[in-house]
């Protein structure tokens, strides 16, 4: 059989892996060779799936395309954000005309359970803190959560569909090869985030692109060379493996 052993040091690995950050300030002008793109859906395409299923699509988002769909991110952001922190026309106008509330994902706004809302709590806490934005600061707060719909100044965008027949198990798969691909994004010196605040307006991408009406958008993901901005040395609280693993009986 073949050796599928490495001699990658396993402290080197360790290290590697835990170097990732999430990217929030990206040199929009520096474009992403396509065969450093081509390279990075390549590595992807080596994780493990569902009886080799593959059961996701990928819209790769650049240039007019990537600013067409921002654009129009960005005003619906615009129209949501008015409707919810405006008077009472302001609100009723968002009702009227609807543009600008979720037309997918609608329970990716759904509050977090009492086990999870703290680790959330903590990391938008920490962030915004770093960011230099404070907590009653809405107007702050807003102008932050819209750089989402900037993808951060990344120059490429990607939108990822998972297949709804196999449920939970495409989003198993999607999430192994994510993996995968912003770890061979981080070795190419590219930085990465993933954008859970896209997936709430997916007709916008599905105009752009022939998405099967039997996918459904799991998740957005900024790619494109890291600024010097501060924010891109910010780290995520890690758990230590006692808080995720079960006790026995």
């Amino acid at each position: 059989m073949p050796s599928h052993t490495s001699n990658l040091d396993a402290q080197v690995i360790s290290e590697f892996l835990a170097s990732r950050r999430s990217t929030r300030d990206f040199i929009k002008d520096k474009s992403v060779p396509q065969e450093i793109l081509d390279q990075l859906l390549t590595d992807a395409l080596t994780a493990p799936s569902w009886s080799n299923t593959r059961p996701f699509k990928i819209a790769v988002a650049t240039g007019d395309v990537r600013d067409r769909i921002s654009e129009e991110f960005l005003n619906r952001w615009s129209a949501l954000a008015k409707g919810r922190n405006g008077n009472v026309f302001a609100k009723i106008k968002l009702l009227v005309t609807r543009y600008g509330l979720p037309t997918s994902n609608r329970l990716s706004a759904k509050p977090y359970v009492a086990e999870l809302k703290p680790r959330a709590f903590q990391i938008g806490k920490e962030l915004y803190q770093a960011l230099g934005v404070e907590r009653g600061n809405r107007k702050a707060r807003d102008e932050q959560w819209a750089k989402n719909y900037e993808f951060f100044g990344a120059p490429v965008e990607l939108f990822i569909f998972i297949h709804k027949s196999l449920g939970i198990w495409s989003a198993s798969d999607a999430g192994l090869m994510m993996e995968n691909l912003m770890l061979s994004a981080h070795a190419h010196g590219l930085g990465t985030c993933a954008q859970g605040a896209v997936v709430i307006w997916d007709d916008v991408v599905r105009k752009e692109f022939d998405v099967s009406s039997d996918y459904r958008m799991l998740t957005g993901l900024a790619i494109g060379y890291p600024t010097d901005a501060p924010v891109n040395c910010f780290g995520a609280h890690r758990l230590e493996p006692a808080e995720i693993t079960l006790k026995t009986k």
